[in-house]
């Protein structure tokens, strides 16, 4: 499973020209799932992602954790980041989910995080093309994937 994290000041989902979620503060979270991922993948990422320390204390250091300063959440789907560019001028998408599976692991992600953070999550639409909005803070981009646990 593999997650690009972005902090952000705020984030919003459009589809068909319509805002249909949207954040302030916190974390935009695209999610790509795998063709080996289980729910062990999901149990660690959210457990790490709710207690990274990636926003800033009152000294400017990044010290405090989304729980710590209330942050919102907004999960994306998106199986490219699973893109194979090995080969050709192509990506090829081989190693991700088959769409039931991805599907079924993003809302157990969206559930799991839930649950570990105590927040509500908003959320794209899985397999919508989707327009999405945000501003990133810093900027902060983080990546992780649960197969390399660096």
């Amino acid at each position: 499973m593999r997650v690009l994290i972005q902090r952000v000041i705020r984030g919003e989902v459009e589809i068909e020209r319509k805002t249909t979620a949207s954040i302030g503060r916190g974390l935009v979270i695209f999610l790509g799932v795998g063709q080996e991922d289980q729910e062990e993948d999901i149990l660690w990422l959210c457990g790490k992602i709710c207690q990274m320390r990636i926003f800033n204390d009152s000294e400017q250091k990044m010290n405090l954790s989304l729980r710590d300063v209330a942050g919102e959440v907004m999960v994306v789907s998106q199986f490219t980041l699973f893109a194979s560019t090995k080969k050709g001028n192509r990506p090829g998408f081989s190693n991700a989910a088959s769409g039931p599976v991805a599907k079924d692991l993003y809302l157990k992600f969206i559930h799991q995080l839930e649950k570990t953070g105590s927040i509500r999550v908003q959320k794209g639409e899985f397999g919508a093309d989707m327009k999405i909005h945000l501003i990133n803070d810093g900027p902060v981009t983080i990546w992780m994937d649960s197969k390399q646990k660096e």
